[in-house]
């Protein structure tokens, strides 16, 4: 409450600080615990057989009840902060994901307004895409190449063509050269997905992230049949 330094008449100010107070000296004051409990329940037990040698049975009583209340107290107001803590750390990992998907997408993004095409592998946005905070290597590093896969759709050909007509002008020719700068290769690629580890850092199990079109999820969702259900395996579709 001194560190709050406000709410000192609310009862859940109270609470709060009881809370924090108790999660911070957690590891301190679960042995304490058990220490007071195991020496008071043995002084207890030594009055009540030696009621003639001892006196304050009465008192004895009353204090390891209330060792015992503190100690209900302090369990449960750590108790009742896990749920919570759990939430708060997955929404950190989950934040750090983010973090690093956001960064990836932007040298992708960075990749294509220079080479009209996405990267073919990361080793492309390593070499071609300025990093000058190191922040893109830093992401990079977090990343299993495996787990990119650029997509290249061509486009169909008619199966019958219409003979242009005499004097007819051809539209959507172009003579631009903007498409120069494109990598040695020749394919240009306009989609890309990105499969990220999870929690255990091992790409291909449940706990992955799928990222693609913007958007990032969990794999568990998609197969759930969230956003971006795939269809095939290992293809996500929005």
């Amino acid at each position: 409450m001194v560190q709050r330094s406000t709410g000192w008449f609310e009862f859940w100010s109270w609470v709060a600080a009881a809370e924090t107070a108790a999660w911070r000296l957690k590891w301190i004051s679960i042995p304490v615990m058990f220490v007071v409990l195991w020496f008071g329940a043995k002084l207890y037990r030594s009055i009540k057989q030696q009621p003639a040698r001892f006196c304050g049975l009465k008192y004895a009583r009353s204090g390891l009840l209330a060792s015992a209340l503190v100690a209900f107290l302090i369990a449960l107001l750590i108790g009742i902060t896990v749920p919570a803590r759990l939430r708060q750390r997955d929404l950190a990992k989950e934040a750090q994901m983010r973090a690093v998907w956001y960064t990836f997408e932007a040298a992708t993004l960075e990749y294509r307004m220079r080479y009209h095409t996405y990267p073919a592998d990361l080793k492309d946005i390593r070499e071609r895409v300025p990093d000058p905070y190191g922040q893109i290597a830093e992401a990079l590093n977090s990343l299993d190449p495996n787990g990119y896969q650029p997509r290249a759709e061509m486009a169909a050909a008619s199966e019958k063509s219409r003979p242009l007509r005499s004097g007819m002008a051809i539209r959507n020719a172009s003579v631009s050269t903007a498409g120069n700068d494109i990598p040695p290769g020749g394919l240009v690629f306009t989609k890309f997905e990105l499969r990220m580890p999870g929690e255990d850092k091992i790409l291909g199990n449940d706990d992955d992230w799928i990222g693609r079109d913007g958007i990032l999820v969990r794999w568990s969702d998609v197969a759930k049949g969230g956003v971006g259900r795939s269809v095939s395996a290992g293809a996500l579709q929005p």
